[in-house]
């Protein structure tokens, strides 16, 4: 049974309010689960409507609030979970603490909450509307369920500024998610407007990699287990060009983690991962509880540590353990990326002739007075994205004779439910299918016969990526795969590449942003060079503004 409720005296109160607790649904849903996971439950199902605006529940099978205790559970700061002196407000061991959480919501909306410990007879029922609590008895079984409906409706101020309801339930999805990756041995289920979104049966952390990104993610993880680090990383090859995907918990607590930890984890690979690129990982921190402060955030998703250095190395060691320890394929050394090309004299892209092709990527070329070095996978990159953006525009979508089926990702699911139309309207017809599965029906005819491995399980990650422009993060992965690599140029495929580079609307950047082309002036030469005479003038890059440099 749990331990009884009591309200913390103003001096403990002081110590550990922070501010708003309840600004939106995601955070009724956040410190709702945090209750049931210091309640010990090994099975939680949350449900939302209407973006959780209309209802908020959480249902767990764990420890149950006694029935002399639970008229006091929605007051203020009142809590089983800490101590009423100062000292235990420096030694936090449970996920909530405050004793705000359901005083908050009761504020901000209509709390039900039921609850029966597993040794008592009866349940009792809590009603709280406000300042308002009404306390009565019923049936049901062991563990609680907190129900919050009509949330911000006496509010109309902050109703008016919440997100929409496929944004907040998208919101909901990934903290869930969040929660599975780092507590995957409970049952979880998600439930939104009735619709199931995300399930998952007791596992370790690679199971909860499959229920959250896809078993094809989760075959490419490996285990780390050293010291006070517990969870998986991903393969060399497994990586992204966002951080999107590294996750933390400290002491079970899901949180957003220091650049320190991130760069941890990103070092331990070394040259095993491109620069630029981040791998998936999920990983459980375990500190002493003094040795730590989760009560620096409202919402507790930042935590102070004492030792930051000191957690950052021992990250960095888990992980170098964990790849040391299989069989890797070497990436290729990645090199530094320069600034991009600064405009031309005039404004536009210079008419260059092909001088040479350095190690089958690079073009060098001459135009305007000026050495020019041009990437030729980025500039050729630029080129297949812009034309294929002509080419969608241009066509009617193509409807696929037999609609494939695709594993989505729970958070990929709820991007379809907020993109469909727009994505339909551009031509990309993607139909939630259930059971985590979507139907391609139709696609950009541009698109369909391009040599790209995976065509569409590409486009269908790239649209429904995080991205703010999906038909550009299609366009810009499917430009990326039949440009030149290294080792494919040559002499006339440079004269092509620098032709195709012309005639682009912003030839200077690929689609990902890197620069196609660098520059370098006589001048720079001359001086490099420890030349002084005729030629020691103004050409190229260096003219003034109006002078031709030829």
């Amino acid at each position: 049974m749990g331990h009884p409720i009591h309200v913390l005296p103003d001096h403990v109160a002081r110590l550990i309010a922070a501010g708003e607790v309840v600004s939106r649904p995601l955070d009724v849903v956040r410190e709702l689960v945090d209750n049931a996971l210091d309640a010990g439950a090994s099975r939680i199902e949350v449900e939302l409507d209407g973006g959780g605006l209309t209802l908020v529940r959480v249902r767990d099978n764990g420890a149950g609030i006694p029935a002399g205790s639970v008229g006091l559970a929605p007051l203020r700061h009142a809590t089983s979970k800490l101590a009423p002196d100062s000292g235990a407000a420096l030694r936090v061991t449970t996920l909530g603490f405050r004793g705000e959480a359901l005083w908050a919501a009761a504020q901000a909306g209509e709390l039900q909450l039921v609850t029966r410990p597993a040794a008592q007879v009866g349940a009792a029922e809590v009603q709280a509307c406000g300042d308002e609590v009404g306390v009565g008895r019923t049936s049901a079984p062991a563990g609680t369920t907190v129900t919050v409906r009509r949330l911000f409706a006496r509010l109309p101020g902050r109703l008016r500024t919440q997100a929409p309801p496929a944004t907040e339930a998208r919101e909901v999805t990934a903290l869930l998610g969040r929660y599975v990756l780092h507590w995957p041995g409970l049952h979880w289920r998600l439930t939104v407007d009735g619709e199931v979104r995300l399930t998952h049966a007791p596992a370790d952390h690679r199971g909860a990699v499959a229920s959250v990104y896809g078993p094809l993610n989760a075959n490419r993880v490996l285990p780390v287990s050293s010291g006070a680090v517990r969870g998986v990383v991903s393969r060399p090859e497994l990586t992204r060009p966002r951080r999107d995907r590294m996750h933390f918990s400290v002491n079970g607590r899901p949180v957003l983690a220091p650049p320190e930890l991130e760069r941890a984890v990103i070092d331990a690979y070394a040259e095993l991962l491109p620069a630029g690129t981040a791998p998936l990982c999920v990983l459980d921190l375990t500190v002493a509880p003094e040795e730590h402060n989760p009560n620096v955030h409202p919402a507790k998703q930042v935590v102070a540590l004492a030792d930051l250095g000191a957690v950052a190395a021992g990250v960095r060691a888990a992980v170098e353990e964990a790849l040391a320890g299989h069989p890797l394929a070497r990436a290729a050394p990645a090199l530094l990326t320069p600034d991009a090309a600064p405009p031309t004299p005039h404004g536009h892209f210079p008419a260059l002739s092909l001088v040479g092709v350095y190690q089958e990527l690079y073009l060098l070329a001459q135009g305007e007075g000026d050495l020019w070095v041009v990437d030729a996978h980025a500039a050729h990159e630029r080129a297949l994205y812009e034309q294929l953006r002509r080419e969608v525009q241009a066509a009617p979508p193509l409807e696929l004779p037999e609609p494939e089926l695709l594993h989505l990702t729970p958070e990929q699911l709820a991007c379809l439910h907020e993109r469909a139309p727009a994505l339909h309207a551009w031509g990309l017809a993607i139909e939630d299918f259930g059971a985590g599965l979507a139907r391609l029906r139709a696609l950009p005819a541009a698109l369909a016969a391009l040599p790209v491995p995976r065509l569409h399980e590409q486009i269908v990650e790239a649209a429904l990526g995080t991205g703010s422009d999906p038909a550009r993060d299609v366009l810009a992965r499917l430009a990326c795969a039949p440009a030149l690599k290294a080792g494919m140029l040559n002499h006339a495929r440079g004269e092509a590449v620098l032709a195709a580079l012309s005639g682009c609307e912003q030839p200077w950047a690929c689609p990902h942003g890197r620069p196609t082309t660098l520059r370098l002036s006589e001048r720079d030469l001359a001086h490099a060079f420890g030349r002084r005479g005729v030629r020691d003038v103004p050409r190229g890059r260096d003219a003034a503004p109006g002078v031709s440099g030829r």
